[in-house]
C-alpha cells in the first residue's frame, strides 16, 4: 500500500534527467564549472515545469563529494541526504504557510551558523510570492550581503508579486513550458520502465490536456492507469477526460476545406450521438486552425508538432485567408454557444457561418456544396418571385468607368494617376514630361537630375502599363534632358510650398497673433505652422 505516485516516484534527480529546460540547466552547469556561483537564484515559471526540483537539484550539486561532469553524483552520503530529506543543510520552507515576519526572522538567525555536513547552508524558499511585506523587508539584508557559506534558492509561479527590491538582488531564471511532444517522449519513457500497456494516441492527448505542465501531465496519467485498470487506452483516456477523439475535429476540418456543408452537417450528426461538449470541440477546431496559421507562415514552427502531417496537409488545403476568418469566426463563435437554444444548434451555425462568409477568389465567390432538399409540391407559376432590376445601376456604373479612362489628349499628370504601375516606378515617372503621345509613340523627358534612376527595366514597366491603359501597341522612348516645364512632381512640391506659405502669411495677419506681437512681445515659430 506504499505506493508512489508517478510524480514523485520519476522526479529527476540531477540536471541529465530534466525535460525540457536546456537553457537553464546550461547556466546551472557553466556556473558550477567556474565557481561563479549566485548568493540567490530566482526559479520562476508555471507549475509542473520543474522549479522546485531544479532548485534541489542545484543545491545537492553545491554540495556534492564527487561531481560527475558538474552534475550530483547521487551516491555520495550528501547525495543520499538530500534525495531522502535528511540533509541538514537544506533548508526548505514553503512560504505559503509560513508569511508572518516572525517566522523570516527565526529562519534567518542560524543563518550565521556555518553548515553542518556540506560547503553550503541553502535556504530553498517556494512559492516566495506568498511573504509579506514585512517578511520580503527582513530578508532583504541577508538576501543582499549573506554569508559566505549561505545561498538562497528562490521559486515562484508570480514573479510580479515580488518587489522589485529582491528581484534585483536575485539572479532570475525563468523556466519555460513543455512542448506536448516533450510530455509524449517523458511519458512513454515511464510507461515503458513500469511496464504498463499504453497506445500512443491515448499519450497524445494527456500531452495536450497537461498544458506544458510535466507534473499535471504525470497526474493525469496516474489516473488514466487507474481508470483503464492498469493500461493506457485511447477510449479510457477519451472517457476520462470528458473529450472527443481528434478524428472527427480533422474530418470536420478538411470537410470545412472542400467547403462541403452536408459533410460538416453529417459529422456533427455523429458526434451528437456522444453527447460531446460542442465547446470544447469549438476550442479543438480553434486550436487546429492556430497551427495551420502558424505552418502556413513559418513551416519550421511547429517541426516537434505532434499532429504535423495533418496540420501540413490542412495547410495546403486551406489559404491563409481562409484560416484567419475561420479562426476569427469560431473564436466570436464561442460567447454565441451560451446564447444559442442548445449547444448543437450553436455549432452548427458557427460552422455555416464559416463557409458562409468564404473570401472572394478571382472575382467569384466560392461555391458551397449544400444539398438542396427536394420540394414537395409543385410550385405553381405565378407564385414565383421575380427578381430585382438591377440593369440600371450596372449601366451607370459602366459609363462612370468608362468616362474615367484617359485617353491621348489627357496631359501627363491626369495619366499618372490611372498608371498601373509599382510606387517606385510611378515615382520615377513623377519626374517625367510628357513631349507626345499617340496610338503608336511615347515620349518622355526626364528630368536630368534622376538620370539614375532610370533603366530598361523602368521603362519596360511604364511602357507596359500604357499598353495595358490604351490597349494600344506603344513604344515608350524617355530621354533625359533639360525640362522646359515643371514635372508632376515639382508640382506637388510647388502647392505644398505655396500652402506653406499661405498658412505662414494667415498667422501673421491673425488679429489675435497681431495683438499677442504689440502686448507681450511674442514672436511666432514658422517650423510649428502647419497648413489645414
Amino acid at each position: 500500500m506504499n505506493y508512489q505516485v508517478l510524480a514523485r516516484k520519476w522526479r529527476p534527480h540531477n540536471f541529465t534527467e530534466v525535460v525540457g529546460q536546456a537553457h537553464v540547466i546550461t547556466s546551472l552547469t557553466n556556473a558550477l564549472k567556474h565557481q561563479r556561483l549566485h548568493q540567490a537564484y530566482l526559479f520562476t515559471g508555471t507549475r509542473g515545469v520543474g522549479k522546485t526540483t531544479l532548485a534541489r537539484i542545484l543545491a545537492k550539486a553545491m554540495n556534492c563529494e564527487n561531481l560527475q561532469d558538474f552534475n550530483p553524483c547521487g551516491q555520495c552520503d550528501i547525495c543520499r541526504a538530500v534525495d531522502e530529506g535528511r540533509f541538514l543543510d537544506l533548508i526548505e520552507v514553503d512560504a505559503a504557510s509560513r508569511t508572518k515576519v516572525e517566522d523570516t526572522r527565526d529562519l534567518l538567525d542560524n543563518a550565521q551558523y556555518a553548515p553542518n555536513q556540506g560547503r553550503y547552508k541553502v535556504y530553498l524558499i517556494d512559492e516566495v510570492h506568498m511573504l509579506s511585506g514585512h517578511s520580503f523587508n527582513a530578508l532583504l539584508k541577508t538576501l543582499e550581503e549573506p554569508p559566505a557559506h549561505v545561498k538562497f534558492l528562490l521559486a515562484t509561479t508570480d514573479p510580479h508579486k515580488i518587489p522589485v527590491t529582491v528581484l534585483s538582488r536575485c539572479l532570475q531564471l525563468n523556466l519555460k513550458r513543455l512542448l506536448p511532444s516533450e510530455i509524449f517522449t517523458q511519458m512513454g519513457f515511464i510507461l515503458g520502465q513500469e511496464g504498463i500497456s499504453f497506445e500512443a494516441e491515448a499519450l497524445k492527448l494527456i500531452s495536450r490536456a497537461a498544458d506544458g505542465s510535466m507534473r499535471d501531465g504525470l497526474s493525469l496519467l496516474d489516473q488514466a492507469i487507474v481508470y483503464g485498470n492498469g493500461a493506457v487506452n485511447n477510449d479510457e483516456v477519451h472517457a476520462m477526460l470528458g473529450s472527443i477523439a481528434s478524428q472527427p475535429v480533422e474530418s470536420i476540418l478538411h470537410a470545412l476545406a472542400q467547403a462541403d456543408a452536408g459533410a460538416i452537417l453529417n459529422q456533427i450528426d455523429d458526434l451528437s450521438q456522444l453527447s460531446p461538449d460542442f465547446s470544447d470541440l469549438l476550442q479543438q477546431i480553434l486550436q487546429f486552425l492556430h497551427r495551420v496559421a502558424l505552418v502556413q507562415h513559418v513551416p519550421t514552427t511547429l517541426t516537434h508538432d505532434l499532429d504535423v502531417e495533418v496540420v501540413a496537409h490542412l495547410a495546403k488545403a486551406m489559404t491563409p485567408e481562409d484560416v484567419q476568418l475561420y479562426y476569427q469566426i469560431g473564436l466570436l463563435g464561442q460567447k454565441d454557444l451560451e446564447l444559442a437554444p442548445d449547444p448543437r444548434s450553436g455549432f452548427e451555425m458557427v460552422m455555416l457561418r464559416m463557409l458562409t462568409f468564404r473570401p472572394v477568389q478571382n472575382g467569384n465567390v466560392q461555391s458551397v456544396q449544400v444539398q438542396k432538399p427536394v420540394p414537395q409540391t409543385q410550385v405553381r407559376p405565378q407564385a414565383q418571385i421575380q427578381p430585382p432590376q438591377v440593369a440600371q445601376p450596372i449601366q451607370k456604373q459602366t459609363a462612370s468607368m468608362v468616362s474615367n479612362t484617359p485617353n491621348f489628349s489627357d496631359n501627363w499628370e491626369t495619366i499618372l494617376v490611372s498608371l498601373k504601375v509599382g510606387r517606385m516606378i510611378k515615382e520615377i515617372a513623377k519626374h517625367c514630361v510628357l513631349e507626345s503621345l499617340d496610338e503608336t509613340q511615347c515620349r518622355l523627358n526626364l528630368d536630368p537630375n534622376q538620370h539614375s534612376l532610370l533603366d530598361a527595366d523602368v521603362t519596360a514597366k511604364i511602357e507596359s502599363a500604357l499598353r495595358e491603359m490604351f490597349g494600344k501597341p506603344i513604344v515608350l522612348t524617355i530621354d533625359v534632358k533639360e525640362l522646359a516645364t515643371h514635372t508632376p512632381a515639382q508640382q506637388v512640391v510647388h502647392a505644398q510650398e505655396n500652402r506653406q506659405q499661405a498658412a505662414v502669411d494667415a498667422i501673421h495677419q491673425d488679429p489675435n497673433v497681431i495683438y499677442a506681437k504689440t502686448h507681450f512681445d511674442a514672436q511666432v515659430l514658422p517650423e510649428t505652422i502647419q497648413p489645414y
